[in-house]
């Protein structure tokens, strides 16, 4: 797949571009119903798959006192992208100057004009445009006046229920990573560079932990303790992480340790990616080590019981 980051990275036109557009945050369910269609389209009219989609989230800019909490990493979305059948991202920098783009400008000078868009592919809900003034009924009068031709995707359902970003960052918000995974279509998760922590995990409790810092701005699930896969390189292990501050030792900054399974490796330094399976309890204080020690034997007990009917 091939990423542009500016309209200028863009050379001529795509070939009968069948393009999505979207912020695509988690490329849940309802963002992947739109690459499929995408991709079937351009089965039928041999044309270049595109997705338009925009950094940061415009919320970021338009909202920048309580933007929202992001379920993927701009990383994790083109990798879900690409995995989709995309051929081309165009990933347009998102600007309070660019927020000032009037509907018919957007339509009509960057998809029809620059990106060559031949059949747009959007969803039920979507409006483009200053204001959101370009609603469906505006992009289809448009198409029928420029020449393209425009698909509009239903609503995707999970248990009657509309699969969308704000739904999901709730879900993730509570702590509830069965109904997640069935919105994301795949486990919630977090990734992030092993950091050197407090050397508590192996010497003082007995079970050494790979420590990755949760920054502020990422969407954190509920403190607790869950079941996880671990991916390190190419490798998946089985695991339990504990999110949040650590209140045994009175720690009061917000991180995340994970112990990995059957692992005796340094990995600090080193990217984990860690799929988040299944919730096993509040976190808690402890009144030491020793009673802290003996609710890991049974969470990693909890979790290798969660764990073991997956693949990994």
């Amino acid at each position: 797949m091939k990423i542009y980051s500016d309209l200028t990275d863009i050379e001529r036109p795509f070939y009968k571009a069948a393009l999505t557009i979207g912020n695509f945050d988690g490329v849940h369910l309802g963002h992947q119903a739109l690459f499929r269609k995408v991709v079937e389209i351009s089965r039928d009219t041999g044309g270049d798959k595109v997705a338009l989609t925009f950094h940061p989230h415009p919320m970021k800019v338009l909202r920048p006192d309580n933007p929202p909490k992001l379920i993927s990493t701009l990383e994790q979305k083109v990798e879900l992208i690409m995995a989709a059948g995309i051929d081309h991202l165009v990933c347009l920098p998102f600007t309070r100057e660019f927020a000032k783009t009037t509907a018919s400008d957007f339509v009509e000078g960057i998809l029809w004009r620059r990106l060559g868009v031949l059949d747009l592919v959007v969803g039920y809900d979507y409006a483009c445009g200053k204001g959101r003034q370009g609603d469906i009924e505006f992009i289809k009068k448009a198409g029928s006046r420029l020449g393209f031709r425009v698909h509009v995707v239903p609503p995707v359902k999970v248990d009657g229920k509309i699969v969308s970003s704000t739904a999901i960052r709730e879900l993730v918000k509570q702590g509830d990573m069965k109904e997640v995974r069935k919105m994301l279509g795949r486990y919630y998760q977090i990734r992030g560079i092993v950091r050197k922590g407090k050397k508590r995990g192996g010497p003082v409790v007995g079970f050494p932990t790979a420590n990755l810092a949760i920054n502020k701005e990422d969407l954190c699930p509920k403190p607790g303790v869950y079941a996880v896969q671990v991916l390190h390189g190419e490798s998946c292990y089985k695991g339990v992480i504990n999110i949040g501050y650590n209140p045994t030792f009175g720690d009061n900054k917000l991180g995340a340790e994970v112990h990995i399974f059957d692992f005796n490796r340094d990995i600090y330094g080193h990217e984990i990616k860690v799929n988040l399976v299944a919730r096993i309890r509040d976190e808690k204080k402890f009144s030491g080590p020793q009673e802290l020690a003996a609710q890991i034997s049974t969470d990693i007990e909890k979790a290798r019981d969660i764990l073991s009917g997956l693949n990994c």
